[in-house]
C-alpha cells in the first residue's frame, strides 16, 4: 500500500497510509476471516523479508545535484552513514534520472513508525 504526495506533509501521508492499512485489513477480515500475519517479535510478515517489521519505507524525492556531480558510490556512502539509502526514481531497480533521487529509512525490522518517519 503506498500513500504518497507532492510537498512537505508527512503527517497526513501517514494518516492516509494508516487509514488505507485498516481498510485493506478490515476487507480482509471481513471476507476471508483471516487478519494480518503478525509477530510479536518481528512485526508484520510479509513476502519480501526485507519489510519484516513494521514494513514502512517511508522516502522523499530530493534534488541532490552536488552529490549527482561527485558521484553515486560518494551518496551512497554518505546515506550509509544516515542510515539511509537511495534510490532512482524509477523505483527499486529502474535506475535514476537527472540528479532527484529517492532516499528511504533502510532498517526496518525492530523500528516503530514513528522511529522510521
Amino acid at each position: 500500500i503506498i500513500s504518497m504526495q507532492q510537498g512537505g506533509d508527512v503527517k497526513g501521508v501517514f494518516e492516509r497510509l494508516s487509514r488505507g492499512i485498516k481498510a485493506v485489513g478490515d476487507s480482509v477480515k471481513a471476507e476471508s476471516g483471516k487478519e494480518f500475519a503478525l509477530d510479536e517479535r518481528y512485526g508484520y510478515i510479509h513476502s519480501c523479508p526485507t519489510n519484516l517489521g513494521t514494513g514502512m519505507r517511508a522516502s522523499v524525492h530530493v534534488d541532490l545535484p552536488g552529490w549527482t556531480k561527485e558521484g553515486v558510490d560518494k551518496l551512497k556512502a554518505r546515506c550509509e552513514e544516515l542510515a539511509v539509502q537511495p534510490r532512482g526514481t524509477r523505483g527499486e531497480s529502474g535506475g535514476q534520472t537527472g540528479h532527484t533521487y529517492d532516499i528511504s529509512n533502510k532498517h526496518r525490522l525492530g523500528y516503530s513508525e514513528v522511529q522510521l518517519v
